[in-house]
């Protein structure tokens, strides 16, 4: 009857008030490490997420890189194939560099095809650019190409439209100059430089430059100009050797001057 008459109620309270303190604090922590242990997989979660989604960026830069690359080496070979159409009389072998100098002194390349293609020494290289150099060396499967701007590079060339003659030759700091070119000669910058086709080392007229700059002193035999090539030398990757072409070794032909 007490019980029912609700005199107990307050000694109920009293007594169960520290049990529900204790349910409370419990349930507190229990949804605390609960939103903790949450936190921490939606943590691990996330993380697997951004190293999946880093994977996959990376998977596709390397794709548009590689995709890039397609599209450079299509046109460069279009290039080629429209050079190679203009110069019906030679024939090419399309090659790819391999290898370049790792001497700031010497000015050439590796390119991957050799004797087993057909290539032999003294063959030109060209690009669809103009004159690179000719094949200085050769293996079964490679060969070395030297740059006409090495220093011991050495080509007759005709400087249009004076049609005047002259010597190309390389430098330690990969520029290339025009030397024996007489004094009377009427060369202005801007001038087109082609191979003449004597000496017996290249055939004549493959595209080399303009003139840059003439340097004369009224008292030497001869002026010197200096040459922009066509071709950028820092960035080669397809390349043609003409291979119809045999150069002609007229050194030992060429009298030696004596004092």
């Amino acid at each position: 009857m007490l019980a029912i008459g609700g005199y107990l109620q307050p000694v109920i309270s009293t007594a169960l008030s520290p049990l529900v303190q204790v349910e409370e604090w419990f349930y507190d922590r229990y949804q605390a490490i609960r939103i903790m242990l949450n936190a921490s997989s939606d943590l691990v979660m996330l993380q697997q997420q951004n190293a999946e989604l880093e994977q996959e960026n990376a998977t596709l830069r390397s794709q548009v890189v590689a995709f890039q690359q397609q599209v450079t080496e299509v046109e460069i070979l279009s290039a080629l194939l429209d050079f190679a159409r203009a110069q019906p009389q030679n024939e090419y072998q399309a090659t790819a560099v391999i290898g370049r100098d790792p001497s700031p002194f010497l000015h050439y390349v590796i390119i991957n095809r050799g004797s087993d293609d057909g290539l032999r020494r003294g063959m030109p290289v060209v690009s669809n650019k103009g004159l690179v150099g000719r094949i200085e060396a050769v293996t079964a499967n490679a060969a070395r190409v030297q740059l006409i701007n090495d220093p011991d590079s050495a080509i007759n060339i005709n400087i249009q439209p004076s049609d005047e003659g002259g010597i190309l030759v390389g430098g330690l700091n990969g520029e290339i100059s025009v030397e024996k070119i007489p004094q009377n000669s009427q060369v202005e910058p801007g001038d087109t430089v082609l191979t003449s086709g004597m000496g017996g080392a290249y055939p004549a007229n493959i595209l080399i430059g303009t003139v840059s700059g003439v340097r004369e002193q009224p008292s030497d035999l001869f002026q010197t100009a200096t040459i922009q090539s066509f071709v950028d030398f820092s960035n080669l990757e397809i390349l043609l050797v003409i291979k119809n072409f045999q150069s002609i070794d007229i050194e030992d032909l060429i009298p030696v001057e004596t004092e």
